[in-house]
């Protein structure tokens, strides 16, 4: 992934193999922690963020971050923990412009039967990750 990191903190992953971009110690700890959450040693994760969104956007990134490691939600749930009760179609798309996919979790997000649906990376990408955290086998 292409670590892109501000002075405040990580800006954006991309599913690139481009060089990281920003300072130094925010991109090596942003190597480190994907390093360990790949290598399954690490559930949290603990670094400084400075995504660019909307308000909403914003609120809604922040929700996934509550979703266990591990667990997934739909996204009429997850619209509902955020007041939003026919919001589905909303988190949906505030999660389709998330910067910063595995740190920011959406891929812990499945459709109303469970199914896996959206995900920027691709659906394999996203069944890879919920099997890497036992969501899924």
């Amino acid at each position: 992934m292409q670590i892109v990191a501000s002075e405040r903190g990580l800006r954006r992953l991309e599913w690139s193999d481009a060089a990281p971009v920003g300072p130094r110690e925010v991109v090596a700890a942003a190597q480190e922690q994907l390093g360990e959450y790949f290598a399954g040693r690490l559930r949290t994760f603990d670094l400084p963020l400075d995504p660019i969104g909307t308000e909403f956007q914003r609120r809604a990134w922040l929700a996934l971050a509550e979703i266990p490691y591990g667990e997934t939600r739909t996204y009429g749930e997850q619209a509902r923990r955020l007041g939003l009760a026919h919001g589905a179609r909303a988190i949906g798309g505030a999660n389709a412009c998330n910067p910063l996919p595995i740190v920011i979790p959406c891929h812990r997000l499945v459709g109303s039967t469970g199914a896996l649906t959206g995900y920027a990376g691709g659906l394999e990408r996203k069944a890879l990750l919920l099997r890497l955290e036992g969501a899924r086998s």
